[in-house]
């Protein structure tokens, strides 16, 4: 998302263009499998909203990520435990000093059109992300080189060791292998060519993307005879869908009917806990924002509780820091207890009165909305007027980028490394630093951070950089969500990912 890591951005980490539309009885759907080729018919998925594009090094979208992960690759990968595993790369070494990094390419492998992939596409992505300075280029910040000495190796020399160095080449699609005359063409935006499991058929704007098997795949064919991804912005809708048989699959689901659907008959419902989060910003290059009591304030004004029981009933849990309690790199801080007392004062010590704050929020994460709604009453009770503003994601990425806001709230999806919790978001050279956020202490530990190799002084690193964005209100977090999708009792083979990751590639439809 911007914020995803998508992330939304992921992350975060970040996010997606929507469009209402609802699914309809008209589309065709082989539930039976019944093809000449025996193979396992289309499943149907519902997202809440439409990708901006299907570019993976240039989308920040989550919605873009949903359907790129079934098409893409990249050397290693994650897997449930969020662990690297080969996938491009079947092995690779590190050289002593750690700074030069050889990857054995997996051989006979080809993109969706039937055209070789080799080392020299590795070589081509990265150094297009890079020279770029495209989303991911704040993962390549020790690379020194790529190369290609044959087309089965490649060969990635640092500047200093970098122990994330495989969570970022692998830990989403964001950093994908793409094919040159793809990117060249301009193609990738709408038919991007992958090597993964599936290949885009065809996209209509503001309707579907439909998948179709790709045959050339290098590991075990899909049984799926293909995927379509159709946008459909409200959840009750989608619930709708499901229930009535248009739809196979969805994570769009209305959060205060899940605890009912998980006991219901005829569907499976399931969540796990995410490596995601979900905060509030403000525009430090605006004032009064720049002044860190008034940020302060607005954390003070806050009721975690009360805005993450109104956004997530319940599938959620309340953190003040970015990084989940399940991670290991965890800091149990929590100094902004709701206090309207100590949010006056802080006001009145930066000389803020009778201030109005344009908070923007977006149509495609409802939760935005009705967070909004909380936020706004209970600012007002310390003096602040909120207007918010709810844009469908393409403009609110558009102010986003211009910096045209005082506020937004958001969330970045499927981080996994520290690193991607912080990095981009809150160094100063960050790519996603829209709030303009500068402070030179965290600089110095985020930098060096991503190059300690002792994890528990990597760990202390984080902490204090953890403590200082609190302490900052550089980003105020509300609430880690939970991941919670459901499927039609057709669907076998499929697992919710913490990372939340929308893998289809072991998916069948029962006849």
């Amino acid at each position: 998302m911007s914020s995803t890591r998508f992330r939304l951005a992921g992350a975060a980490l970040a996010l997606m263009l929507g469009a209402l539309t609802a699914c309809t009885a008209g589309e065709s759907v082989d539930v039976d499998g019944a093809d000449s080729s025996g193979s396992g018919g289309i499943l149907n998925a519902a997202i809440g909203g439409e990708p901006d594009q299907l570019d993976p090094h240039k989308t920040s979208a989550y919605y873009s990520f949903q359907v790129l992960e079934n098409v893409y690759d990249t050397l290693v990968e994650p897997d449930a435990n969020l662990d690297m595993q080969p996938s491009l790369a079947t092995e690779w070494t590190t050289s002593d000093d750690q700074l030069v990094w050889t990857f054995t390419i997996r051989e006979g492998v080809t993109f969706s059109d039937g055209s070789p992939l080799t080392s020299e596409d590795v070589v081509y992505s990265y150094n297009r992300i890079i020279s770029e300075k495209l989303n991911a280029a704040y993962k390549f910040t020790t690379v020194k080189s790529v190369t290609a000495p044959d087309p089965t190796t490649v060969v990635i020399t640092l500047t200093a060791p970098t122990p994330n160095l495989l969570a970022n080449l692998g830990g989403f699609k964001g950093v994908a292998i793409v094919q040159k005359t793809n990117v060249e063409s301009g193609a990738v935006t709408t038919k991007p060519v992958g090597s993964g499991p599936f290949a885009v058929g065809s996209y209509t704007s503001g309707d579907t993307i439909k998948l179709v098997r790709n045959d050339n795949y290098w590991s075990d064919k899909p049984k799926l005879d293909g995927v379509t991804f159709t946008f459909v912005k409200d959840p009750t809708v989608a619930l709708q869908n499901l229930r009535g048989g248009e739809v196979h699959w969805t994570d769009n689901l209305p959060p205060q009917q899940v605890p009912a659907l998980r006991d219901a008959d005829g569907l499976t419902v399931r969540s796990v806990p995410s490596s995601d989060y979900w905060y509030l910003a403000l525009n430090q290059a605006r004032k009064p924002y720049d002044d860190v009591k008034v940020r302060r304030a607005v954390a003070f004004a806050l009721d975690r509780e009360a805005i993450t029981k109104a956004a997530k009933f319940g599938l959620a849990t309340v953190n003040q820091t970015a990084i989940p309690r399940n991670s290991a790199f965890y800091y149990d801080y929590a100094p902004f207890q709701r206090d309207p007392g100590q949010a006056r004062q802080l006001l009145d010590q930066a000389g803020v009165s009778g201030l109005t704050m344009d908070l923007m929020v977006t149509s495609e994460y409802p939760e935005t909305v009705t967070a909004a709604q909380v936020i706004a009453a209970q600012l007002k009770e310390v003096g602040i007027t909120v207007k918010i503003r709810t844009l469908d994601f393409g403009q609110w990425l558009d102010e986003q980028g211009k910096g045209n806001f005082d506020s937004f709230m958001l969330g970045w999806l499927g981080n996994i490394d520290p690193d991607e919790f912080y990095y981009a978001q809150h160094h100063s050279g960050g790519t996603f630093n829209f709030h303009k956020y500068r402070n030179p202490t965290v600089d110095r530990l985020l930098d060096q951070a991503r190059t300690e190799t002792d994890q528990a002084a990597r760990k202390r690193q984080y902490d204090q950089v953890a403590k200082q964005i609190v302490d900052d209100a550089s980003y105020i977090y509300l609430y880690n969500p939970d991941v919670v999708q459901g499927w039609s009792p057709q669907v076998s083979g499929y697992e919710v990912r913490t990372d939340r990751a929308i893998r289809f590639r072991d998916v069948a439809l029962a006849k």
